[in-house]
C-alpha cells in the first residue's frame, strides 16, 4: 500500500489541488506532512474547530516547525513585517487592538459608500479594452482594480500601482511555506524594505498635513496614545496594501476562469444579474484565493482523533474544507445559486478577513460589469499558468476573446 503524502509543489497538484484534497479527506483527514513538518487538515468541521479554538495561536513565532524557524531567521532584516506583529500574526489582546484601529474603514456601511467609485474604476478599465475584442482579465481588471481601491483608501497615489504590485508580489511570494528559494526570500526582504521606506515618507507628510484617508486616521490614533508603534503602523500599511490587492485579484481571476469552464453557469448569471451576490459566494467556495492558513498549538490538543502537540503547526486547508461533501452537496459542481453556502474562504473566528466586505463589493461589481459589457467571452489559451504559492492561489494571466 502506497502511503499518501501531501506535496503541493508537484506541478499537477499546483494546477489542480482538489483531487488530492479529496483523497486526504477520505483517507487521512488529519495528515502529518513530513515535507511541511506539520499537520494538514482537510475536513470542514476540523478546520473550523481549529480556527475558533483559542488554544491555537496565529503567532507562528511560537511554532517548532523547522521551516518557520528558518523563515523567521531569514526575515530578521526584512523590516516591519518581520519585526512587528500584524492582525494576521497576533493573538488577543494585540490582535484586538490592531484590528480595532482599522476596522471602521471596512464596515458594510463604509464599503457601500465606496461602490460608485468602484463601479467607475471598473468602467474606466473596460473602456480601454472593450473595442479590442481581446483582453487579459488579470492584467486589465483583476490586478488594477483592487490596487487602485486600496491605494485610494489608504491615501497613497494609485498611479504608482505598478510599483505597489511588484512589492506585493515579492512579499507574497515568500509565503510559500518550505522550500522558498533564497533569491525569492531576498526579493521579498528588499521589497518590504522599499515599501517601508516609502510609507515612512508618506507618514511624515501626513503627520504635518493630515487628509481624510485611512493612513491619517491611523496616525491620529497613534498620536492619541492608542499604542500603535511606528513598526506596527508600517506593518499594517504594508499588510493592507499587499493583502488588499493580491487576494481580490485572485478572486476575480479564479472566478472568471470557473465561469468560462462552466458556460451554463456563466450564461445563467448573465441572464439573471440578481444572482451576482450568491455567484460571488459560490466562486469563493469553489476556488478561493486563499488555500490555507496556519495555526500553532499552544498545548497538546486532540483534533479528529489525532493529537497536535504543543508547538506543532496545523495547516487549515480552507479550500479543501470548502469542497467537503459533509458540508456542501455536490461540492465539485459550480452552482451560482447555491443555498446555505457557509464557506470559509475568508477564514473563521476572530481572524475572519477584515476586508471581506470590500472584496465582495469589488468582485460583485467586476463580474456583473464584465458580463454586461463583454459579449460571449471565450478562453484564449489552451492552458492557464498558475502563479503564487500553495497558500495563495491565482493565475498569472487569463486571456479571453469576445
Amino acid at each position: 500500500m502506497v502511503t499518501l503524502q501531501y506535496n503541493p509543489f508537484v506541478p499537477e497538484t499546483h494546477a489542480n489541488p482538489y483531487p488530492l484534497y479529496q483523497q486526504l479527506r477520505e483517507s487521512d483527514p488529519i495528515h502529518w506532512s513530513e515535507l511541511l513538518d506539520g499537520w494538514v487538515l482537510t475536513r470542514y468541521d476540523d478546520v473550523v474547530a481549529v480556527l475558533k479554538d483559542p488554544r491555537f495561536s496565529a503567532d507562528r513565532r511560537r511554532a517548532r516547525n523547522r521551516f518557520v524557524q528558518q523563515a523567521l531567521i531569514a526575515q530578521e532584516q526584512a523590516g516591519p513585517l518581520a519585526q512587528a506583529n500584524t492582525m494576521l500574526s497576533s493573538d488577543p489582546p494585540e490582535h484586538t487592538r490592531l484590528r480595532g484601529l482599522v476596522s471602521k474603514a471596512f464596515t458594510f456601511k463604509a464599503v457601500e459608500a465606496m461602490r460608485p467609485r468602484i463601479q467607475q474604476i471598473v468602467d474606466e478599465l473596460l473602456d480601454g479594452v472593450q473595442d479590442k475584442g481581446r483582453m487579459d482579465v488579470i492584467w486589465d481588471v483583476g490586478y488594477p482594480l483592487p490596487v487602485i481601491v486600496i491605494a485610494e483608501l489608504l491615501g497613497v497615489p494609485s498611479e504608482r500601482r505598478d510599483t505597489f504590485k511588484r512589492w506585493s508580489d515579492d512579499i507574497v511570494a515568500t509565503l510559500g511555506g518550505p522550500l522558498v528559494p533564497p533569491e525569492v526570500q531576498e526579493r521579498g526582504r528588499q521589497s518590504a524594505q522599499e515599501m517601508a521606506q516609502y510609507f515612512r515618507s508618506v507618514i511624515e507628510e501626513r503627520r504635518t498635513a493630515p487628509r481624510d484617508d485611512l493612513l491619517s486616521a491611523l496616525i491620529a490614533a497613534d498620536e492619541r496614545g492608542e499604542l500603535l508603534s511606528e513598526e506596527e503602523l508600517l506593518a499594517t500599511c504594508i499588510l493592507l496594501l499587499a493583502a488588499g490587492n493580491e487576494t481580490t485579484t485572485n478572486l476575480i481571476g479564479n472566478g472568471m476562469l470557473a465561469l468560462l469552464r462552466n458556460p451554463d453557469q456563466l450564461e445563467r448569471l448573465r441572464a439573471d444579474p440578481s444572482l451576482t451576490e450568491s455567484a460571488v459566494e459560490e466562486l469563493l467556495r469553489y476556488d478561493g484565493p486563499v488555500q490555507a492558513t496556519g495555526r500553532v498549538a499552544t498545548e497538546d490538543i486532540e483534533v479528529g482523533g489525532k493529537v497536535i502537540e504543543e508547538g506543532q503547526l496545523a495547516f487549515c486547508m480552507l479550500a479543501a474544507a470548502n469542497r467537503d461533501p459533509a458540508q456542501f452537496p455536490s461540492p465539485d459542481a459550480l452552482d451560482i445559486a447555491r443555498r446555505d453556502n457557509k464557506h470559509i474562504a475568508f477564514g473563521f473566528g476572530i481572524h475572519f478577513c477584515l476586508g471581506a466586505p470590500l472584496a465582495r463589493a469589488e468582485a460583485q461589481i467586476a463580474f456583473s460589469t464584465l458580463l454586461r459589457r463583454i459579449p460571449s467571452p471565450r478562453l484564449a489559451a489552451e492552458q492557464v499558468e498558475w502563479g503564487g504559492t500553495f497558500i495563495l492561489r491565482g493565475l498569472k494571466r487569463l486571456p479571453i476573446e469576445f
